[in-house]
Order: structure tokens, then sequence, then C-alpha cells
């Protein structure tokens, strides 16, 4: 079967090195930090001004006053940090984080991302903080799934939406696959979802997909 959203994120968390400074963005990619075992120390980053987020707290643990990006609760690991906005947009525009991990609304086989949301249910903050990350991280990974809810594929040839940056994506994660950005090739296959099939992942891709060499 498909990875459901929770497998999504721990196939994502999974991946991320010892020591890494990461930038989690609104929606899916928060849940990553709920995913990172205790004896693995990575580094979670939000742009409102937090250094050391930790998992989501319990129902019956929640600090009103301690808030990700997207207005969602979150707890803090030892050793963690509380700053200024600007200062958190220092680390970001500084080159000092080692990886985002955002959403999107369509990824390009060249590696351009288009995630502008228009949050006219006042949900999450407009286009936040994700053409600074795009820009000042030093890798790009994009959470996600591999459709929309009316089945139309989400990893195209061009996209179709206003980039938010080109050519910065370097891995797709979705519900169907794991996916490289290859330059000069595209999206490459590095894993498929238990039970799903080559031919079904390329379905539904608006893109080559092609197999590692």
């Amino acid at each position: 079967m498909p990875f459901d959203r929770t497998a999504m994120a721990a196939r994502v968390a999974e991946d991320i090195p010892e020591g890494w400074f990461v930038n989690l963005g609104i929606g899916m990619p928060t849940m990553v930090a709920d995913h990172i075992p205790p004896e693995r120390e990575v580094i979670f980053h939000s742009e409102n001004g937090i250094l050391g987020m930790g998992p989501a707290p319990a129902p019956d643990a929640v600090d009103p006053w301690l808030i990700n990006a997207g207005k969602q609760p979150v707890t803090l690991v030892p050793g963690a940090s509380l700053f200024h906005h600007a200062d958190s947009f220092a680390i970001i525009r500084g080159g000092h984080l080692d990886l985002c991990v955002l959403g999107a609304f369509e990824v390009a086989a060249n590696g351009d991302i288009a995630n502008w949301a228009t949050s006219e249910n006042d949900s999450a903050p407009a286009v936040g903080g994700a053409m600074d990350l795009t820009a000042g991280a030093k890798r790009l990974w994009v959470l996600m799934e591999h459709t929309t809810k009316d089945g139309r594929p989400k990893l195209v040839e061009t996209c179709s939406y206003p980039l938010t940056a080109a050519g910065v994506v370097s891995r797709v994660y979705t519900n169907l696959a794991v996916l490289e950005v290859v330059k000069g090739r595209g999206f490459v296959l590095a894993e498929a979802a238990p039970g799903v099939s080559v031919e079904e992942i390329r379905a539904k891709t608006a893109a080559p997909v092609w197999l590692p060499a």
C-alpha cells in the first residue's frame, strides 16, 4: 500500500543525518520532528524564532505560548533557544541550515518548486518564509502527496503555478515514492512505496521517471 502521511514523515526522518540543522515547513513537514529517535540529534528550526524544536506535545501538555510558524503547538528539547524573528531569518539567509523540508503544489523535473498559498482562511501566513528558505538552505526536500485530490499529477515537466524558487529541489517524498531530482535527467526513482509499481508511479507523474543507472 502507498505510504500514509505518518509513514511519509517517518521516511523523511530516516534520511536526515545526525547533527543537521533542519527547518520544517508548514503542514505535513512538521510531522517529521515526531519521528526522530531520542538517541539521534537533529536540531529543528522554526522561522518564528525557535532552534531546538521537539515533537508535538500531548493534548494535555500544550503550551499556548509555544508554537511553530504554522501556529501549531510544539515542544522544546534540552538546550533549545528562542530568539527574535530577524535573528531567525539571519540563520536562514546566512546559509546555516543544512536542510529545509517543504510541502508543494507542484515540483518540476528541473527542481522548480511552486508552493505559494493565499491563506484565505488565515490558517498559515501566506507565502511565509518559503522564498528565503529555498534560497538559503543548503538542501531542499519536498514532502507531498503524489497527486491532487482529483488525481492530477503534482510532479510535472514544467510548473503551471507561479514559482517559489527555480531549480532548488533535490529530493521528493510522496505517498507513492522517493525520487531524486537529478540535473540533466529529472526524476529518478530511489524507492517505491510497498506494493506500488513503477508503472503506477509513472502513470501518476506528468514527467519521465527514470530508474537508477
